[in-house]
């Protein structure tokens, strides 16, 4: 696994980065391909990047050209506290000037085979040719202590042909239902960014990290951009456990 480790302080500043990430390949993306096309996550992670990009970066984006996606949402109505795109839209995209046409939610309130379907032909829509889906400009992922992503959990099938996957998994008393798109789409991505934070995911981290591959327990590692850039954002608490060869001289304080 190729990538670039960047290690911070604490949240604040690891989201900070995160938000400067996100307006600097914006620019980029426009500038070459008149779009930017992101993905987000849910969770904890991003939390403050959201809160940030509506307060201190909203002015730096041209967000008319700017199409937001999701790596993965619980089956859940748009309006439930649960949805991921409920925690973006309330935090983030209702306060800066995004055109409602360019935000692109999974349909947690369908069911989850119908919402994987109606998810792939949104996503068929902005397909990047021979690609039967889009090759994202940046992805934002979280890991979770077991060292899932997205809705990839361990044991989930490994070879998987489809762009979304209705998944059925139960992880912290979360909703079971969700949908997922899958290493078929985050590997063709021109930027993939991990937010890590906290002790309690540092052993994980580590592990996933290493040079030993298991991807059926460790689903983080199955992300691995064919043609782009993967980049692992972890505050110190999350890389306590990291090989000092390996964190060395990567500490932005």
């Amino acid at each position: 696994m190729n990538f670039q480790i960047r290690i911070f302080k604490d949240m604040e500043k690891l989201s900070r980065a995160a938000a400067e990430l996100f307006t600097e390949t914006a620019d980029e993306s426009i500038s070459a391909r008149g779009r930017f096309l992101v993905a987000l996550s849910g969770g904890s992670a991003p939390t403050r990047l959201f809160q940030l990009l509506a307060a201190n970066y909203a002015d730096k984006v041209d967000w008319q050209h700017v199409h937001v996606f999701w790596g993965d949402e619980r089956c859940v109505p748009p309006e439930d506290v649960g949805s991921n795109y409920r925690q973006a839209w309330d935090a983030f995209l209702s306060r800066v000037p995004i055109p409602q046409a360019n935000i692109h939610r999974i349909k947690g309130e369908l069911e989850p085979a119908e919402a994987a379907r109606d998810y792939a032909l949104t996503l068929s829509r902005f397909a990047s040719p021979p690609l039967a889906f889009p090759r994202f400009d940046l992805v934002y992922l979280g890991m979770g202590e077991d060292g899932h992503t997205a809705s990839l959990f361990p044991g989930s099938p490994l070879d998987v042909s489809e762009p979304a996957l209705p998944v059925t998994a139960q992880y912290q008393d979360r909703p079971a239902d969700r949908v997922t798109l899958t290493p078929l789409v985050f590997n063709q991505a021109r930027n993939v960014a991990f937010m890590v934070s906290g002790e309690k995911k540092a052993k994980t981290l580590a592990e996933v990290l290493s040079d030993r591959y298991d991807p059926e327990r460790l689903p983080a590692q199955r992300i691995n951009p064919k043609n782009g850039n993967l980049l692992w954002l972890a505050d110190e608490e999350a890389a306590g456990r990291l090989p000092r060869e390996l964190t060395r001289g990567f500490c932005e304080g």
